[in-house]
């Protein structure tokens, strides 16, 4: 039987009685995996507004230049699965420095590459040590942090989440604006290159490991599984596409059956991984233990996170062409739309972890469901119309209640594992987030495309059928929203348990 995962720390250890119960050396170890993940995915989230000048310089097609992205998302969804199983087989330390390693190597790599193919791998070794990085935040945070401190942790942890996706856009127009693409890599390559450095000095090994062979057929089959179903949803906007000539028909035609061919490579490939994990985990050699599960509490806060990251991550892609293709504004100020709402979540973070470590899930969860789902029936009135402030003001407004929804579901799903599933339950939230995200994205874009498309054709201007698209994108959102409002009412607070106790089962 593998070893449960445990601090270092005895028993008879006097850990301070402020503010987090944490040991300094355990705090500045936590500091600097938020500032890691927060470095990692503020270059994921550049990479959308940098594609245009990417076609210019690089003299790519804007096909092929969708593959920096691709690639990206393909990659996270790989690997992320694998993390639980890799949490638990090497030591922290040797984890955090393999993925700072890989990020700095691929961001390296992409700011010297000559060329598209180069750039590509580049983002594939960098996708590499960003899947890595979240599900080790989690799992350190929860087997370092008392569960009665745990909420004000996760608030931290939300303002990495947050800030960087509205960073991103923005520095990456700042920098196109007035340098090159190349600096979007310069930047970010000697802060990674100081994580990594520092990284090796202060983070020590937390736990135990197992010795656990691993399972390269389960490898095989969450490559396929989640690997195919991340990419045939990324195809769905392209076959929802109108086109008029028999170029555009055979590339609709391509790209359908692409679709259809991941989609049943994943949807099968998926289900023997499941079945291979539920056999593994009888001897404990899963590579994804599914018995968390067996929690009542993490399944539904899981599905609940889930249909959030459906609404918020298509949300996030549908405003930004809604702002450009309809309001006519600016990348940059497209970015500043989505500063305000940016920094209300990631600033009131600590303070929705506070409450939830004080009153628990249910005081933050229905009224942030609420908002939420008010805030997305709102943005289905957007039209050509509709002023810029009406936008910032909505975005912000929404982006409240997923403050307020967000941190305590990361703190009371995973708080419902014993600490041996940590890692595994950190691997199973990223999972969700990539895959619930993805499909998020190519349902609105595919909605989206066919609406703007069926409107074009019946005579609408370009900025009246984007608008006519772009309110049938935001009623998905707004659909998907309404169980949110049901499940917030019955996901609670795991009780506290004392430092490093078992907490659900």
């Amino acid at each position: 039987m593998a070893a449960d995962i445990t601090t270092s720390t005895g028993s008879t250890d006097v850990r301070p009685t402020s503010g987090t119960g944490l040991r300094p050396e355990e705090s500045r170890v936590i500091w600097l995996l938020l500032g890691a993940a927060f470095v990692a995915i503020l270059n994921e989230t550049t990479m959308g507004v940098a594609i245009p000048h990417l076609i210019d310089d690089l003299g790519i097609t804007a096909l092929q230049a969708q593959w920096l992205t691709t690639a990206f998302m393909l990659t996270m969804a790989v690997v992320i699965p694998i993390t639980g199983f890799l949490l638990r087989r090497f030591t922290t330390r040797q984890v955090y420095i393999t993925a700072m390693s890989l990020f700095s190597l691929g961001t390296l790599i992409a700011l010297l590459s000559p060329g598209f193919s180069l750039l590509v791998v580049a983002r594939v070794v960098q996708a590499s040590g960003t899947a890595i990085m979240m599900p080790l935040l989690m799992t350190t945070l929860m087997t370092l942090v008392p569960p009665h401190a745990r909420g004000r942790m996760m608030g931290r942890v939300s303002v990495v989440i947050s800030l960087a996706p509205a960073i991103g856009p923005t520095l990456s127009g700042f920098l196109l604006d007035t340098l090159s693409w190349r600096w979007i890599f310069g930047i970010v390559l000697p802060i990674a290159l100081v994580a990594l450095a520092v990284g090796a000095r202060w983070i020590h090994n937390l736990g135990e490991t197992t010795r656990a062979p691993i399972d390269v057929l389960s490898v095989i089959l969450s490559a396929l599984g989640f690997g195919g179903l991340v990419f045939g949803l990324s195809q769905i906007g392209g076959s929802a596409s109108h086109g008029s000539t028999a170029a555009d028909a055979a590339a609709e035609t391509v790209s359908t059956v692409s679709l259809i061919a991941s989609l049943t490579i994943g949807v099968i490939a998926l289900g023997l991984f499941v079945w291979r994990q539920l056999r593994l985990q009888k001897i404990d050699d899963a590579l994804l233990d599914l018995r968390v599960f067996k929690s009542g509490n993490f399944s539904l806060a899981i599905g609940q996170m889930g249909l959030l990251s459906v609404a918020f991550f298509g949300v996030l892609t549908v405003v930004p062409l809604y702002l450009q293709g309809v309001l006519g504004v600016t990348a940059l100020q497209t970015g500043l739309v989505a500063l305000p709402g940016a920094l209300v979540m990631g600033l009131t973070g600590p303070l929705i972890g506070r409450i939830y470590d004080r009153w628990g899930t249910r005081v933050l969860l229905v009224p942030g469901s609420f908002i939420a789902s008010a805030a997305l029936w709102f943005f289905t009135t957007f039209d050509e119309n509709t002023s810029i402030w009406t936008v910032a003001i909505s975005q912000t407004i929404l982006s409240l209640g997923l403050a307020m929804s967000f941190t305590p579901l990361f703190t009371a799903s995973l708080g419902s594992l014993t600490p041996k599933f940590y890692s595994y339950g950190s691997a199973v939230v990223g999972t969700v987030q990539q895959v619930a995200g993805a499909a998020g994205i190519a349902l609105m874009i595919a909605v989206l495309s066919a609406v703007e498309g069926s409107a074009a054709e019946a005579g609408a201007s370009a900025a009246e059928a984007g608008a006519a698209g772009t309110q049938a994108a935001f009623l998905i959102g707004a659909l998907v929203s309404l169980p949110l409002l049901v499940g917030a009412f019955f996901i609670r607070k795991p009780a506290d348990q004392p430092h490093g106790a078992p907490v659900g089962h």
